[in-house]
């Protein structure tokens, strides 16, 4: 089969991205659109991808003292209104609950934005003493928010995260706490799903409603647009003053807890698509591919190749996510064609031929190499492939990243970075609010971060030409 045998009606991503994103969305059976405007509803393989996500990321969060809990859907008003920052940041995104039974409320409720304000509350009826803390809480739910332009994934009005509250005895404890999640979220976006990231501060501009401080972890995707893939918020007592979460501490006086929040959606399904499909459609990186590994028989109604599969089958499937393709109705071709769409990130080929030789052959989904492997060596290979397709897909990722990241010393070279080779763009910052607000009327690109690793590019605003000491890194954003 030539390299030009693919699925055709899935829109040349270098022609239309948006329209091969919602075709790979629709075409693989990820997701699918509804009756309900704005909203999707998640197929079995696009909810696996997400359960992968899902598991991985609640291990590492246990593993650092956090239990799940579950908090209701629906908030009064009067408690969305206690954080002034929060509940103005949120209100145009709200949906409200007006009337029920029959019945209009002596009170609108609002259907979950986010969780502060009622796991505040609770915080504050649950804390008594310093010996109850601290508080390590994470719930997996969903959220609402009406959002005006919808696209599976990446923006919907109602979609999947988790979201993790703390509070703490001391402000040192409660900025760790912080940073030890967004490094989770680091190791889960760069390990499990092969996208490099750039980790930073946001400005107080992009910060989240009722935050002191608010980490992100930014990645690029394939059309040089920035996603930000995960954020971690330190509040400090910004909730747990006007929601009186006190306790009594060691020198046995009254004190307000410290507080931080953090939480990752189902966009990550998104950025999988985005930062590693191609024109053959999703490709998923093995750690988090529903399926790692397809075997798919050649002339399997010959005697004896059904058989010689469900034996490879057998010996494989405890340590590998593999399946057998044995639909009867559909030709060879057209089964690799669709399991390159789906992104699977092995193809294991078997017929008479290969049985009498004790061979098979794999077919990467990455690079499309093909390589014969002996039988009696099939699980070593199998897991030595997978290894070297996960660490390849993060490196050709890395790579266009690199390629996709200018300098830019004034406005005339920012211009010019951002139509030229859109991706993240690097400049020094005087910390004007009014400078990045410009930079954004003239460009459509926001700052993504203030980077942790810091970089001297000169002394002068990109925009302003005033004094400067700090890097922000630009882009255009999903």
């Amino acid at each position: 089969m030539s390299k030009d045998e693919f699925v055709k009606d899935i829109t040349n991503i270098d022609d239309d991205f948006a329209r091969w994103y919602t075709d790979i969305v629709i075409k693989a059976e990820l997701a699918d659109y509804t009756a309900t405007k704005g909203c999707i509803a998640i197929r079995p393989y696009g909810f696996a991808i997400w359960e992968n996500i899902k598991d991985y990321t609640d291990k590492k969060f246990k593993e650092t003292g956090i239990q799940n809990v579950y908090f209701p859907e629906l908030i009064p008003e009067s408690l969305l209104q206690k954080e002034k920052d929060h509940v103005k940041g949120f209100a145009p995104e709200v949906a409200w609950v007006t009337n029920a039974g029959g019945q209009d409320l002596d009170e609108r409720l609002c259907l979950r934005p986010t969780s502060e304000t009622i796991i505040s509350t609770m915080y504050s009826k649950w804390l008594s003493s310093w010996r109850d803390l601290p508080f390590l809480y994470n719930q997996w739910c969903s959220v609402l928010r009406w959002e005006k332009e919808t696209k599976p994934f990446l923006r919907s009005r109602e979609f999947l995260w988790q979201e993790g509250h703390t509070i703490h005895e001391t402000e040192k404890e409660a900025r760790e706490r912080t940073l030890l999640m967004l490094n989770i979220y680091a190791d889960v976006i760069e390990n499990l799903l092969a996208i490099p990231v750039i980790k930073g501060i946001k400005t107080e501009t992009e910060k989240f409603a009722g935050a002191e401080e608010t980490y992100t972890v930014e990645t690029l995707m394939y059309d040089g647009r920035a996603l930000q893939s995960a954020t971690s918020h330190y509040f400090g007592q910004n909730f747990s003053k006007p929601f009186d979460i006190k306790f009594q501490n060691r020198n046995g006086q009254e004190e307000y807890a410290y507080q931080t929040s953090f939480g990752m959606t189902t966009r990550l399904i998104g950025a999988i698509i985005m930062a590693h499909g191609d024109n053959r459609g999703l490709k998923l990186p093995p750690k988090v591919a529903p399926i790692q590994a397809v075997i798919v028989p050649i002339a399997m109604k010959k005697e004896g190749v059904l058989d010689k599969v469900n034996e490879i089958y057998e010996k494989l499937k405890t340590n590998f996510r593999i399946k057998v393709d044995d639909r009867e109705q559909y030709s060879t071709g057209y089964k690799f064609n669709d399991w390159e769409m789906r992104g699977v990130p092995l193809r294991i080929e078997i017929g008479p031929r290969d049985i009498e030789n004790n061979k098979c052959v794999f077919v990467r989904r990455d690079n499309f190499e093909k390589i014969e492997v002996n039988l009696d060596e099939i699980e070593e290979k199998l897991a030595e492939i997978l290894d070297d397709i996960q660490k390849n897909m993060y490196n050709l990722c890395l790579e266009r990243m690199n390629n996709k990241t200018s300098v830019a010393h004034n406005m005339d070279e920012f211009k010019n970075a951002l139509n030229t080779n859109q991706g993240f763009i690097k400049t020094m910052w005087c910390g004007s609010a009014d400078c990045e607000n410009k930079i954004h009327e003239e460009t459509g690109a926001k700052s993504r971060c203030l980077p942790f690793e810091q970089e001297h590019l000169g002394d002068t605003c990109v925009y302003c030409g005033k004094k400067a000491d700090k890097m922000v890194i630009w882009g255009r954003q999903y």
